[in-house]
C-alpha cells in the first residue's frame, strides 16, 4: 500500500472516530507540503469543517492529534495552518521505502496490462538520407515505445518506408541521366547519401528547365507542369505502377543502397523496429479497401474517374483517395498499411509519431478507418510534435540544406571527445577505445536529451553547443552525476548496505532524495499517460540536482557514523539505479566513468 493510500485509510478512520461520519475518497485531498512549512504531505481540512462543526484550524489540530496517536508510528508530528494539516512522516517509514526500492529489480515499471500498442515512427523516404527532423521523430518514437513498455503495454515498434512515388522517381531519373553508373562502392558514399545527392540534382536541373520555359513566355505553373524532367518522372511512375521490369529493377537496386545506409544510421542512433512495412506493398491493399468502400457507398467517383470521401458530416471537407489515372495518394497507402497491421497484430492502440503539419491527415485517417470497419480507427493516436529549427532557418531537402543525421551524430561525438578530453585523461588506465566509447555515449546522450527534454508539441531550436554542456539541464550533466556515483560505489564497502538498525534522524537532504526516488513510479505513469518523454527528462534532471546538493553538503565514504554511512551509500546506489532506468526510457546509455 502506498503512502497516499495509507493516509486515506487513516483519515477516514480519524473522521469516523472524531465526528462519527463517513469520509468519501473525493473529500480527502492530499498534496505536497509547501516548502515554507514543515511537513511532507498536507491534508486539506476544509471538506471536514462542516462535519466537525468547528473552525478549520481546530479541526486540523484534532485530526492531526488523532493521526499521531493512532497512525502506528507513520506520522511523527504535525502542524496546522488554518485549514491545512501539514504531516511530518516518520523517518522510519522513509528508510523502509528506500530499502523497498533497493530490493525491487523492476522499480518504476508497471504490471503487465495484456494489451498491445503499435508505435509507428521514422517513416523515411528512399530518396534522401535521414536529417535532423527525422532525428527528433526517431528519438520521440523510440522513447515513447520504451515508456509504454514500462507502463505494462506490449509494444510493437514499426516503420513505414515510403519507397514509391514521384519523389523516388526523381532520384532514379537523375541517377540515370547524370550518374554515369555511380554506386556507393565506387563513390565511397553511404547509399542514402548517394541517392539524396541525385534528388538534389534533379531539383537543380528541373529549375533550369522551368527558367528556360518561362524565358519563352510561359507562366510559372505551366513551365513547372511542362518541364521535360517532370514529364519523364511522371512517366517513370506510371511505368513503375505498371510493373515495367526495367524500371522495377532499377528501383530495387537503388532502394537496397538506401536501406543499407538507413540501417547504419539507425544503429548509431540506437533505435530499432520490430516490423517494417513498405509503401510499395501497402498501397495496393489501400486501393483494394478504397474500391470496397466505393462499392459499399462509403466513397464516390467523380466524372474524371477520381475517387473521393465526403467528410462534411464530420465537419471536414472532401478527401481524394484515388487520382483520375488510378494512382494512389498517401491516404490510400495509410489505409492499406493499417489493414496489413491489423492482420498481423491484435492492436489495441495505434500511435503514429508524425509532425504536427499532418494533424488534418490523421483526423481524416481515423474517420476513414472507422468507416471501413477497423476497430482501432477511433483509438488512433496521432502523436503530433513540433518541428526542429536551426539558428539559420528551416531545412529544405530539395535544396540540400538539411542537417544530415549522420553528420550531426558524428559532430556531437567529436564535440564530446574534445570537451571531455581533460576529464578522460584523468582516469587511470583508460584505453583509447574506452575513451571513444565514453565520447559516443556522451555525444549521443547530449543530442537525445536536448531533443527529448522539450515539450514534444512545441517547435524547438536545436543548439549543439548548449546541448553538450556538462552543467545545467543536459544529458552530460545527468551522465556525469551517474558516473560520480559509480566512482563512490567502487570505493565503498558494499557490506555497509545491510545495517541500518541504529539510524538516527534523517538529514533534510537525505529525506529529499528518498522522497524524489519514491516519485519515480508515478512519473513513469504520467509520462505514459501524456506520451511525453519530457516528463522523464525533467524528473531525471531534478533527481540529479538533488543528489549533487546532497553530495556537496554531506559526506558519504568519510561519514564516521556507520548507520548514516550505510544509508547514504544505499541512497547513492539507488539514485544511480533510478537515473539509469529513467535515461534508458529516453534511449540514453550511461557511462560508468567520465
Amino acid at each position: 500500500m502506498s503512502l497516499e493510500e495509507r493516509l486515506v485509510c487513516l483519515v477516514k478512520q480519524a473522521v469516523k472516530a472524531l465526528y462519527d461520519a463517513e469520509a468519501a475518497d473525493a473529500q480527502i485531498q492530499l498534496q505536497k507540503t509547501r516548502p515554507e512549512f514543515e511537513g511532507n504531505i498536507t491534508l486539506v481540512v476544509f471538506p471536514f469543517v462542516k462535519i466537525a462543526r468547528k473552525a478549520p484550524a481546530q479541526t486540523a489540530s484534532e485530526i492531526g492529534e488523532w493521526l499521531v496517536a493512532n497512525g502506528e508510528g507513520l506520522i511523527a508530528k504535525f502542524n496546522a495552518v488554518q485549514g491545512f494539516l501539514n504531516l511530518v512522516i516518520a523517518d522510519d517509514f522513509w528508510v523502509k521505502q528506500l530499502q523497498a526500492i533497493d530490493s525491487d529489480g523492476n522499480y518504476g515499471r508497471q504490471p503487465d496490462r495484456n494489451q498491445l500498442m503499435m508505435v509507428e515512427y521514422s517513416s523515411p523516404n528512399t530518396n534522401k538520407p535521414l536529417h535532423l527532423g527525422h532525428v527528433r521523430n526517431n528519438l520521440l518514437g523510440y522513447s515513447i515505445a520504451q515508456i509504454q513498455e514500462a507502463n505494462g503495454w506490449k509494444v510493437v515498434k514499426t516503420n513505414i518506408v515510403n519507397d514509391r512515388g514521384i519523389h523516388i522517381c526523381k532520384s532514379m531519373l537523375a541517377w540515370l541521366k547524370y550518374g554515369n553508373g555511380e554506386t556507393p562502392e565506387s563513390s565511397g558514399k553511404k547509399g542514402d547519401h548517394l541517392i539524396g545527392d541525385y534528388y538534389v540534382r534533379f531539383d537543380v536541373e528541373y529549375k533550369k528547365q522551368i527558367a528556360a520555359l518561362m524565358a519563352e513566355g510561359k507562366d510559372e505553373e505551366t513551365a513547372k507542369r511542362e518541364a521535360p524532367l517532370m514529364l519523364e518522372a511522371q512517366e517513370m511512375l506510371r511505368k513503375w505502377e505498371a510493373n515495367d521490369p526495367e524500371i522495377r529493377s532499377l528501383w530495387a537496386k537503388m532502394n537496397e543502397w538506401v536501406y543499407a545506409g538507413f540501417d547504419e544510421t539507425y544503429k548509431q542512433m540506437g533505435v530499432s523496429f520490430d516490423k517494417i512495412y513498405y509503401e510499395s506493398n501497402t498501397y495496393l491493399e489501400g486501393k483494394s479497401e478504397v474500391e470496397k468502400g466505393l462499392a459499399s457507398g462509403q466513397f464516390y467517383r467523380r466524372e474524371d474517374g477520381s475517387v473521393w470521401a465526403d467528410l462534411s458530416k464530420d465537419g471536414l471537407d472532401e478527401k481524394l483517395l484515388l487520382r483520375s489515372d488510378g494512382t494512389s495518394v498517401y491516404m490510400t497507402q495509410d489505409i492499406g498499411t493499417a489493414k496489413l497491421r491489423f492482420q498481423d497484430f491484435p492492436i489495441d492502440k495505434m500511435v503514429y509519431v508524425v509532425g504536427n503539419e499532418q494533424e488534418y491527415h490523421f483526423k481524416v485517417l481515423s474517420i476513414l478507418l472507422d468507416r471501413l470497419g477497423f476497430p482501432f480507427g477511433k483509438e488512433l493516436v496521432h502523436f503530433s510534435y513540433g518541428m526542429v529549427e536551426l539558428p539559420n532557418g528551416k531545412m529544405k531537402s530539395r535544396e540540400g540544406t538539411v542537417v544530415d543525421a549522420d553528420d550531426l551524430m558524428a559532430k556531437m561525438i567529436e564535440d564530446a571527445r574534445e570537451i571531455s578530453k581533460d576529464k578522460v585523461n584523468t582516469l587511470q588506465g583508460i584505453t583509447e577505445d574506452e575513451a571513444n566509447e565514453i565520447a559516443r555515449k556522451v555525444g549521443l546522450g547530449a543530442l537525445k536529451y536536448f531533443i527529448l527534454k522539450v515539450d514534444p508539441r512545441k517547435n524547438m531550436l536545436f543548439n549543439p553547443a548548449e546541448s553538450i554542456d556538462f552543467n545545467g539541464n543536459t544529458g552530460p550533466f545527468i551522465q556525469y552525476t551517474y558516473a560520480r556515483i559509480q566512482s563512490v560505489l567502487r570505493k565503498a564497502d558494499l557490506k555497509a548496505f545491510k545495517d541500518l538498525k541504529d539510524l538516527k534522524d534523517l538529514d533534510p537532504k537525505e529525506l529529499a532524495l528518498i522522497q524524489r526516488l519514491c516519485e519515480y513510479p508515478q512519473i513513469v505513469r504520467t509520462a505514459g499517460d501524456e506520451f511525453s518523454p519530457a516528463v522523464i527528462c525533467n524528473y531525471a534532471y531534478a533527481l540529479a540536482c538533488d543528489f549533487n546538493s546532497f553530495y556537496h553538503d554531506l559526506s558519504i565514504l568519510n561519514e564516521p557514523d556507520e548507520a548514516k554511512r550505510a544509508l547514504r551509500l544505499l541512497l547513492a546506489k539507488n539514485v544511480a539505479k533510478v537515473l539509469r532506468s529513467a535515461m534508458s526510457l529516453l534511449g540514453i546509455e550511461m557511462p560508468e566513468r567520465m
